[in-house]
């Protein structure tokens, strides 16, 4: 078996369990700062799903560029990241 192709096998896996648990711990808690972990869990999982196809050739990344990269894989690198960074923002604010 192609190594890629198990390694993608595992992150859809694990990412799947993952993602199931952050909805289910959304519906239990409706506070800021977890609601961020949980998108940007929810949106990890997209990337990976977005990439995925990519590599498939199912999908292609967008013609629009950013300083040479693809804005589709520019977004669906950065936007859970940010959504933690909201996420850590909102818990350090709270605590001062």
């Amino acid at each position: 078996m192609n190594p890629d192709i198990l390694l993608f096998i595992i992150q859809l896996s694990v990412g799947a369990i993952v993602a199931f648990l952050a909805i289910l711990l959304m519906s239990k808690t409706r506070d800021a700062a977890w609601m961020s972990m949980v998108g940007g869990f929810l949106c990890s999982y997209a990337a990976i799903v977005f990439e995925l196809l990519v590599k498939l050739g199912v999908l292609s990344p967008t013609s629009i560029t950013v300083l040479g990269i693809p804005l589709s894989t520019l977004l669906s690198t950065t936007v859970p990241s940010l959504f933690f960074i909201i996420a850590f923002i909102i818990m350090l604010a709270r605590r001062q």
